[in-house]
């Protein structure tokens, strides 16, 4: 199973200049700690990743060291190199990326870069929870039948 079947394709995105008490209140209001930084392409509609923003940036950024958050944008505190993987990848590839960089989500990209995306711990856990319960559900009928054919 690749990553583009299981990731949450209508991703939360900011513009590096949007200010960040306008980010925040968009994290309150789409339940999300999680934001993609995007710009467009020149292209059109496309959207590329230049960016992420967690609620924790914002507490440790910002609150913790008392900064006025209404001076601030988003592109002032976001993580600029996001580390992305692409929707094609295997999802064995993304956990072992997420665990080597020690991240719980990451935007997914196509072919061109640009944003189809984000990818949570979250989509894995209930990925393979779903497989899981195939192979409970395969070793129960087999039983099942076994027991038709013998009896």
């Amino acid at each position: 199973m690749n990553v583009g079947k299981i990731c949450q394709c209508r991703p939360v995105t900011v513009r590096a200049q949007d200010p960040l008490t306008t980010v925040a209140r968009l994290m309150r209001e789409e339940h999300v700690g999680y934001l993609v930084v995007v710009a467009p392409e020149p292209a059109g509609e496309l959207l590329r990743p230049i960016g992420v923003l967690t609620d924790r940036d914002i507490v440790v950024t910002v609150v913790a060291k008392e900064t006025d958050p209404r001076a601030l944008t988003a592109g002032d505190i976001m993580n600029t190199q996001p580390v992305t993987i692409g929707e094609s990848d295997s999802i064995g590839n993304a956990l072992q990326l997420m665990r080597r960089m020690g991240i719980r989500r990451l935007p997914v990209v196509g072919r061109t870069g640009a944003l189809v995306g984000v990818l949570s711990l979250d989509d894995v856990i209930d990925a393979l929870a779903g497989e899981i319960a195939s192979v409970a559900g395969a070793i129960r009928n087999e039983r099942n039948i076994e027991g038709v054919l013998r009896a």
